[in-house]
């Protein structure tokens, strides 16, 4: 059954919970690696899992496991084996559940609430390369070479059993392709795709949003098409485009609102985080169904999303 229904029936907005690698920068931890978060599964899951907890916590039906720039390629260049390389991917969703079966064990978490889902993130061909290219989408490879590279991370990912798929970052309609072919027939698979965008009606790559939308709704396991990682501004205008074309939940979890520096590593501008609460309700009327929050957005954030969605 597909795993996002029951919460649209329960309350008006499923939550997706907020930022993971910036969330750890906050918590003091350097996350400056070509692996960035996932270098934790290696050596300090427990840290994944806190930030996991502090989401549960903060009010989150939705954690993304900590998989987004963990690729067999990338674990490898560390001299691990291809064999660790897929239990440290596994790992990553196994983390995420436990700490939702541990939460969910205290009788207290329950209450108003169904238990929290586990989406396994799969980040694009971008984040492996680590150079900000999934901000701009211009990889120059083909769909099958796009499906060559994510269909063994997918197939590890969809193994160790998450809820759902959280193809994220997507800033190309040919890799959102290529995902939804690999995808596409899948019995109790079940996926977004939300894009990277870079103004109110195109993805980073140049793209229209009611296209992506448009191809994207022909396929069964999609089950929402969306935003995410993209300056809040845009949000209003790019959910108006994508309900155009299509009836699917709308999911978006836009960034702070600084921009990403991909020489320096860092995020250049002022992050609006602190209104993210009031702009995810404007966000909702306009017609999404699920929210959240991408880099520089807190635990925090999501509480405050969570007090009126609740309430």
């Amino acid at each position: 059954m597909n795993p996002i229904e029951p919460f649209f029936k329960k309350h008006k907005v499923l939550i997706v919970d907020g930022a993971f690698g910036t969330e750890l920068e906050r918590q003091g931890y350097n996350i400056n690696d070509p692996l960035w978060s996932a270098t934790f599964l290696m050596h300090n899951p427990q840290a994944v899992a806190k930030v996991h907890e502090d989401y549960l916590k903060a009010g989150a039906d939705c954690v993304t496991s900590a998989s987004y720039q963990a690729t067999f390629e990338g674990f490898m260049k560390r001299g691990v084996s291809r064999e660790e390389a897929k239990r440290l991917i596994q790992s990553s969703v196994r983390i995420a559940q436990e700490t939702v079966e541990s939460f969910w064990a205290d009788e207290a978490n329950r209450k108003d609430r169904l238990k929290p889902l586990v989406a396994a993130s799969v980040g694009p061909y971008g984040a492996y390369l680590a150079d900000g290219s999934e901000f701009r989408g211009d990889y120059g490879l083909s769909q099958e070479a796009l499906e060559a590279f994510h269909a063994e991370r997918l197939e590890a990912l969809i193994e160790a059993k998450p809820d759902l798929l959280a193809c994220e970052t997507i800033p190309c309609l040919l890799e959102a392709k290529a995902l939804a072919s690999l995808l596409k027939n899948r019995q109790n698979v079940y996926a977004w795709i939300s894009f990277s965008a870079k103004d109110g009606k195109h993805i980073n790559s140049g793209e229209s949003i009611q296209e992506c939308a448009k191809v994207l709704d022909t396929y069964d396991t999609i089950v929402a098409i969306g935003i995410n990682c993209t300056a809040p501004q845009y949000i209003e205008s790019l959910i108006d485009e994508i309900r155009q074309v299509s009836q699917k939940p709308i999911i978006v979890y836009p960034n702070g609102g600084a921009t990403y520096n991909a020489l320096s590593k860092t995020w250049d501008g002022v992050s609006q985080s602190g209104m993210h609460a009031k702009m995810a309700y404007t966000w909702y009327r306009k017609g999404a169904n699920m929210i959240g929050g991408c880099c520089q957005t807190t635990p925090e954030d999501i509480a405050q999303i969570a007090q009126w969605v609740r309430h």
